[in-house]
């Protein structure tokens, strides 16, 4: 018996010798490659639109690149920021993702006093998936076929046009905001609740002006119901390839288009981060998935740098941060 204890215990000491060795040695216990679980993108937004449709075709993909399955979750309400508060909270180790938006991480948190997430603070975008250019409309009944044409009839009405937007606040609001002040007209804000009542007001000439996401407007522009002016962007879309940019129509300081991206709480660990950084670039590199979204009007990106991609939203919040400074725009 006495010989049993003492044979285990000069085993157990040899182990832990071992051990202590292996240690000093500069050894480590094996991680696990990361990710090697499931991943979650959170989206806040409801089902079925191009936002979420964008989210779920970027999630696939990067399921394939990472070997996990990438689970997209719905959670939309209170303009994004539920969805999004939620991924502020989470864990710092990768396995939640947010669709971070123009919306969710430049326009509410200047619009918002209440916000309860910073995005300088509690998050990291690494990446900016698409940009979205919207475009400029009006009915048939408005006599101009052109944002030149507009700005002049607009100044011979005084004052009496209108224009739809889909809410306060709304990037849609605030990009005609832009346009009413690089035109130099003025034209009254008519809100309506969603896209569907504001494209019948401006259908029926109840207004005469609107800036829309290209997807809503296309079917109405096709079927030669509205004019499409001009878009916003930097460049013309492939599914309005003769409808000029606000630029080239002859005010070339005029930009503005609403993006989707990546983003993950901002401590989590550089190399998980440059993993799903990685899977996502690849994605967006894709022939196939490039032409599924610029057949909706979206412009997908090329992958960016983290420091690109840091000054592309800085340069962002600063561009709607004066139009909301300068209309006084607060939503609490």
């Amino acid at each position: 018996m006495q010989r049993s204890k003492l044979g285990r215990r000069t085993w157990l000491a040899a182990l832990a010798a071992g051990v202590a060795c292996a240690l000093a040695s500069g050894m480590q216990p094996a991680l696990a490659a990361f990710p090697d679980r499931p991943i979650k993108l959170v989206v806040p937004y409801t089902p079925g639109g191009s936002t979420d449709q964008f989210g779920r075709a970027l999630a696939d993909g990067m399921s394939r690149q990472l070997g996990q399955t990438v689970v997209v979750e719905n959670r939309p309400g209170a303009a994004t920021m539920i969805g999004t508060n939620s991924v502020a909270r989470a864990p710092a180790d990768g396995y939640t993702m947010v669709l971070a938006t123009n919306g969710s991480m430049v326009l509410n948190p200047q619009l918002y006093k209440k916000i309860t997430y910073d995005p300088p603070r509690d998050f990291r975008i690494f990446s900016i998936g698409a940009e979205v250019p919207l475009v400029v409309v009006t009915n048939t009944q408005v006599p101009a076929s052109n944002i030149r044409e507009f700005a002049a009839y607009a100044k011979a009405a005084g004052g009496k046009l209108n224009y739809a937007s889909v809410g306060l606040g709304n990037a849609l609001q605030l990009a005609t905001e832009m346009l009413k002040s690089e035109l130099g007209i003025s034209v009254t804000h008519v809100p309506y609740n969603g896209s569907a009542p504001a494209l019948s007001a401006l259908l029926a000439n109840d207004v005469q002006l609107m800036v829309d996401v290209v997807s809503t407007s296309l079917p109405h522009i096709k079927a030669g119901k509205l004019k499409a002016l001009a878009v916003t962007g930097r460049s013309r879309l492939e599914v309005l390839p003769n409808v000029p940019t606000v630029a080239e129509s002859g005010y070339p300081n005029f930009q503005a288009a609403t993006w989707f991206g990546l983003a993950v709480p901002a401590q989590t660990p550089p190399d998980a981060v440059a993993r799903l950084q990685a899977a996502a670039d690849h994605v967006l590199k894709d022939p196939k998935f490039r032409a599924t979204f610029s057949g909706l009007g979206l412009v997908v990106q090329q992958p960016r740098t983290q420091a690109e991609i840091d000054r592309y939203v800085a340069a962002d919040r600063e561009t709607w941060g004066k139009v909301i400074r300068a209309n006084n725009i607060t939503l609490d």
